[in-house]
């Protein structure tokens, strides 16, 4: 969305200005996409000059003559597209929610991606039931330990946590997973078997791709359920089709952003319970690292590098 002025007031209000509110951002959530659109390797290519930023939390300055849903002064949480890391963002009230007033605005700030990708992911796409396994791949990153979060404290789900160190492992069981895989030290597959026994998990969350996805893939249960998240690895697998057939299993996609343009109501809708969850204490995010505006570049090297855990911010207050 393109800014209309550097204030709503500042001018004769057109249609498209009526809904629209300026928002005092507080924390914005940065996410590997945002590093993929930067280089041009994203799937949505936004006209440049663009300001990256999908998801953030701050308080409303100053709304449109026909914006209805909140006021000066609430606290909300916004999916920009692409426009979030900015001191002041310009939104569609559609895309805002307002944040539960026990919640902090930094915590809301990890909820838009991560937590409605795993609410997405878990319930909408593999519907997990209580007491079946996950397998969650990248378990120590923001995905990954909101997969675990809301497997084990919403869903009453078993996780298995695989991850690429000890580390991150250790991080993975601090966070709610009852059994751990360092992937970097051999078969995916085998020690997974050594875990579930032959007969697998019931579902599982892949963000990685590549081999990692093929392995588990192959260590899925009779019906069971594998959900494409990403492919953070860097490859993407070809995947034989013959290993649906053996054990009658699925295999599905989620797409994040495709749900606020194709299925807005679903979207609204999780997000809406990922901020109830949060008010109850049900789920609880958890933030690696914060980041100044100005220290944006080593924001993304941080991710980049794979040496985040959990949700990286840029704070702009």
């Amino acid at each position: 969305m393109e800014f209309p002025s550097a204030r709503l007031g500042g001018g004769r209000e057109t249609g498209a200005q009526l809904v629209l509110v300026r928002v005092d951002v507080h924390f914005c959530g940065v996410n590997f996409a945002d590093i993929l659109v930067c280089r041009g390797q994203y799937q949505e290519k936004p006209q440049l000059p663009f300001t990256p930023g999908m998801e953030f939390s701050g308080t409303v300055l100053e709304t449109g003559a026909a914006v209805s849903t909140m006021k000066e002064g609430d606290r909300v949480i916004g999916v920009s597209g692409f426009n979030g890391m900015a001191e002041e963002c310009i939104i569609d009230q559609k895309t805002l929610w307002q944040i539960p007033e026990r919640v902090p605005l930094r915590e809301a700030a990890t909820l838009p991606v991560s937590y409605v990708t795993a609410i997405l992911a878990l319930e909408h796409r593999a519907r997990t039931r209580p007491g079946e396994t996950v397998l969650v791949t990248a378990a120590a990153g923001a995905t990954g330990l909101a997969v675990i979060d809301v497997a084990t404290n919403v869903l009453q789900a078993k996780v298995i946590a695989a991850a690429g160190s000890e580390e991150k492992c250790r991080l993975a069981m601090q966070r709610g997973a009852q059994s751990i895989v360092n992937y970097s030290q051999g078969s995916l597959k085998e020690a997974v078997r050594k875990l579930v026994g032959s007969g697998g998990v019931n579902v599982v969350i892949d963000t990685v791709g590549g081999d990692v996805f093929l392995e588990a893939l192959r260590s899925l249960a009779w019906e069971g359920r594998i959900v494409v998240v990403g492919f953070a690895g860097g490859t993407i697998a070809s995947m034989p089709a013959n290993l649906l057939l053996l054990k009658n299993v699925s295999a599905m996609g989620l797409y994040w952003g495709r749900y606020k343009e194709q299925d807005f109501p679903v979207f609204s809708r999780i997000l809406s319970s990922a901020l109830q969850y949060c008010q109850q204490r049900r789920i609880q995010p958890h933030i690696g690292a914060v980041f100044k505006l100005e220290e944006v570049n080593d924001a993304f090297l941080h991710v980049r590098r794979r040496k985040s855990t959990g949700k990286v911010l840029i704070s702009l207050k």
